[in-house]
């Protein structure tokens, strides 16, 4: 198919105007994002716009109208609620969209067999031109490759729906940049299903109290059908994994870096203020002041990232829930699938080091201290009695569990160490999670500084949390006879275990502090003293 790319003059609306009438599909301009549009009274032509943008058909779409007369003209509500007038008189033509009880002209293709349809009046000019001229109300979703950030410009249409849809009017950038707000009136309290850039703040200013809907802001249930648009699970997303960080302006600039040092394939997404600090690519949504400019930035800010070379990890600093906010939040955690990282507001400093070299006993002494201590195994233990975890070390283990449905940690274990491929797929499984844990009890110690105590600090990532590292290293004879005596281990066992290690010149090109626990427990609890004193001390 040739796609036709049309202008906003009026000779190009009435091309495109047309070929809606002929059962076909044109992307337009709206104040928000470019809509994928067709004959919102015509099922097979609604079909077509699942069909171009790769999409499931169980996600309702909204119908646009020129005029709040075409609803009851053209009887697309079964009834108009006094709620939905004062909300369309108060901003009807602009970026909110409200969901009434569905008239019998709506086809199922619309409402995905709901007994509702989403209305809205957009403000954009040429969209208002289009919809008139065609005569037909237009269901639009964002025209663009489902789960992908939605375009602002025709040429972000045009990267994604080339040759599978027949028009494209260009009408210039979006004002908005996020798709507007979707409230249900079809409820006994009105309900927010989707925030936009009409916030909950000014829609209770006109019709009271109204509620959030909790998909807004968290994953819908196993099998919750979706009410609204932009409700899935992973959406607006680039091909870059997107990951959201919270914390504050220096924890995050800091996390990146330790990040983009270490691996060199990470971006930023940030506000205008972080980028002299990130020494890793930055795409700026603009001042972290002006959550309307973060807005209109951040579906092009998703796909910029895409256009940077070697970056396959994107950490985006995470804005607040509340007003305008809570709709960057709304599609930024679901490009993200969910996956948040929170920075406790800590100095965290890194203890690891060889097996057996007594990195338990220093743990001890840096507790005596005052510094709390996060341990890695104790966060592990928790982490692999969770139902997720065991479902996917069964999956990839076989079954490991213990009768009374427990994981049986010593048969992973023999699984894991037989083989370099089976250790990689343990820690694949089981790192993600370990470190959050970390995290949220890292949060929960008391005081300023908190020791991540993790003999797999490096191969679980959790170095990139740590602004120091100490390691502890020992001769290789004593670690394998305190191993054996503490484990009550064969010296093959523990052989393999050690040597699934990262060797000792690893530990001293990564760390900042070495622990030689070679002599005595005194001579071992003046150097921790000693180490510890001076990374507090800021050196």
């Amino acid at each position: 198919m040739k796609t036709l790319y049309l202008s906003n003059s009026q000779q190009d609306i009435a091309t495109a105007a047309a070929v809606l009438r002929d059962g076909g599909l044109v992307a337009m301009p709206t104040e928000t994002v470019y809509g994928l549009a067709a004959n919102a009274l015509d099922g097979s032509a609604v079909r077509r716009i699942f069909e171009a943008k790769g999409r499931p058909m169980d996600n309702p779409l909204i119908v646009h109208v020129a005029d709040v007369s075409d609803i009851g003209r053209l009887g697309l509500v079964a009834e108009f609620p006094e709620k939905a007038r004062r909300l369309a008189d108060a901003f009807w033509p602009g970026p909110l969209t409200i969901i009434m009880k569905k008239g019998g002209v709506i086809p199922d293709e619309v409402s995905a067999g709901l007994d509702t349809v989403a209305i809205r009046l957009p403000s954009h000019p040429d969209a208002r031109s289009l919809i008139r001229e065609s005569g037909l109300p237009l269901a639009a979703p964002s025209a663009n490759t489902s789960g992908k950030p939605s375009p602002t410009t025709a040429r972000h249409v045009a990267d994604d729906m080339d040759g599978r849809i027949e028009a494209i009017v260009d009408g210039g950038a979006c004002g908005v940049g996020v798709e507007s707000t979707v409230i249900t009136v079809a409820a006994d309290v009105p309900r927010i299903l989707r925030p936009g850039i009409v916030t909950r703040e000014e829609i209770e200013a006109v019709i009271g109290p109204v509620e959030v809907d909790r998909a807004v802001l968290n994953k819908l249930e196993n099998n919750e059908k979706a009410a609204s648009p932009g409700m899935k699970y992973k959406h607006y997303a680039p091909r870059a994994r997107v990951i959201l960080v919270r914390g504050s302006d220096e924890k995050y600039t800091a996390f990146v870096n330790r990040c983009y040092k270490r691996d060199g394939d990470c971006a930023a997404m940030c506000y205008s203020e972080d980028v002299p600090s990130i020494d890793c690519p930055a795409v700026s949504l603009g001042s972290k002041s002006d959550l309307k400019q973060q807005a209109q930035a951040l579906f092009d800010a998703l796909r910029a990232v895409d256009e940077i070379d070697g970056v396959t990890t994107v950490y985006a600093h995470c804005p607040t829930a509340e007003g305008v906010g809570m709709a960057l939040y709304n599609r930024l955690i679901r490009a993200a699938a969910f996956q948040v990282l929170n920075l406790p507001d800590k100095r965290i400093i890194g203890l690891s080091g060889q097996t057996g070299a007594g990195k338990s006993e220093v743990a001890a002494i840096l507790a005596e201290l005052g510094a709390g201590v996060v341990s890695a195994d104790t966060a592990a233990r928790q982490a692999v009695e969770e139902a997720d975890v065991k479902a996917a070390l069964c999956a990839a283990f076989g079954d490991v569990l213990n009768p009374d449905r427990s994981l049986n940690r010593s048969r992973v274990a023999r699984i894991a160490f037989g083989s370099k491929k089976n250790l990689q797929m343990l820690n694949h499984i089981t790192h993600p999670r370990i470190v959050e844990i970390m995290l949220e009890m890292a949060a929960d110690c008391a005081g300023d500084t908190v020791i991540f105590d993790a003999p797999q600090l490096f191969e679980a990532r959790a170095d990139v949390f740590c602004e120091k590292i100490i390691s502890v290293l020992s001769d290789r004879e004593k670690r394998l006879e305190r191993l054996v005596r503490r484990d009550n281990l064969r010296k093959e066992e523990v052989e393999l275990r050690m040597s699934a290690q990262y060797d000792e010149q690893f530990f001293i090109a990564h760390s900042d502090s070495i622990i030689d626990n070679n002599g005595t427990v005194e001579e071992l609890r003046e150097r921790v003293k000693e180490v510890y004193g001076r990374l507090t001390d800021g050196e």
